[in-house]
């Protein structure tokens, strides 16, 4: 396989420490294990040197070859390659959990654990048989209800349902959004389920990101990774979605300093911002990446990742870069439009076998 050249495409969630932006080492491949590669994958790996504050890195194929992500040893087993649980989906978008299941274990996580509405779990368990699902109950507008009140009144004072806060505590890495319904049983279940999150990096997209907007707005004591598009940051900041699409290095440097997240804005030049100001490039992919559902992928892609133990900002530069690299792959026997999303995720194995052997 050609991979394309240039620009192709600790604490809880209630500390304040945030974690350090890596800067790409001088390794090559995917990083060999330390000697405490099967140490809990909880743990967030990979951290190297702070990158400078106010530079901009381009994403390209020598830079992840540069930035190797954590590999595991020959006798790993599936726990050190990581636990990914990814709550999302609904009766009306169940597909966008798939798409995004499906892109993580193609990213090399070794668990996976996807949290839905009760009304759909079963076919998405015939569809994933990979992995464990969890249901749960469901508002009238479609959205996930994550605490068992006995009775309405008491649904703020309810706790988190016991199968959901294990399965965060199980978690290497978190995914929450993809497909998800209601806006007000969004906010209330990233809400609730951060707490119960620990040390596992987040990511939050979609209709999970509107915790950080409005009336939900809060600035996180950890920093998890948002993944909105220019419109979507919009909504969230309040700003004009023309003003962020013409300047995005600096509303994503705004937001992510603002929200203390990570933040990849993405578009044709996806820019990923950490809270410190280390700054991140891509350009590349091609319009066929415009096709619903490719933003899941995306998410699961970035969620797999950090499952292996990269830290939010090199998952999310790997994760965008393969995404995009993917694309292309998919161009050269497709054309530039008329892929699907559904095939995304399964060009980026052999992408990741040869970022490796160069």
């Amino acid at each position: 396989m050609n991979v394309p050249a240039g620009n192709s495409g600790a604490g809880s969630h209630a500390d304040t420490d945030s974690k350090e932006a890596p800067r790409p080492s001088s390794n090559a491949g995917e990083a060999a294990p330390g000697p405490d590669a099967g140490a809990a994958s909880k743990a967030v790996r990979g951290t190297d040197a702070r990158a400078a504050t106010g530079a901009v890195h381009d994403i390209t194929a020598s830079t992840l070859r540069d930035w190797p992500l954590p590999m595991p040893g020959a006798h790993a087993d599936k726990e050190v390659r990581g636990h990914v649980l990814i709550v999302a989906g609904s009766r009306e978008m169940p597909g966008a959990l798939l798409l995004a299941a499906t892109a993580a274990l193609r990213a090399g996580a070794g668990k996976l654990t996807i949290v839905t509405a009760a009304s759909v779990t079963a076919a998405l368990g015939v569809a994933l048989p990979e992995a464990q699902v969890i249901g749960l109950e469901e508002t009238p507008e479609g959205g996930l209800r994550a605490r068992s009140p006995t009775d309405a009144a008491d649904a703020d004072a309810a706790t988190v349902i016991p199968a959901l806060q294990q399965a965060c505590e199980r978690a290497s890495a978190i995914l929450i959004g993809p497909g998800m319904q209601d806006k007000q049983a969004c906010a209330a279940l990233v809400a609730a389920l951060l707490p119960c999150c620990g040390k596992a990096p987040v990511i939050l997209d979609a209709g999970a990101m509107c915790v950080a907007g409005g009336d939900n707005c809060m600035r996180f004591h950890t920093p998890v990774l948002l993944t909105p598009h220019a419109g979507e940051l919009a909504g969230l900041t309040g700003e004009d979605k023309q003003h962020i699409a013409a300047d995005p290095q600096t509303a994503s440097r705004a937001a992510a300093q603002r929200l203390n997240a990570v933040v990849a804005l993405k578009g044709s030049t996806t820019i990923i911002t950490a809270p410190d100001g280390g700054t991140w490039s891509h350009t590349g992919g091609n319009t066929g990446l415009a096709i619903s559902g490719s933003g899941d992928v995306l998410a699961g892609l970035i969620a797999g990742l950090a499952a292996r133990g990269a830290t939010l900002e090199q998952a999310a530069a790997w994760g965008v870069a393969l995404h995009a690299m993917a694309g292309e792959q998919l161009s050269l026997r497709h054309g530039p439009l008329g892929y699907l999303a559904r095939e995304i995720s399964a060009e980026v194995p052999a992408l990741l076998r040869a970022l490796s052997a160069h």
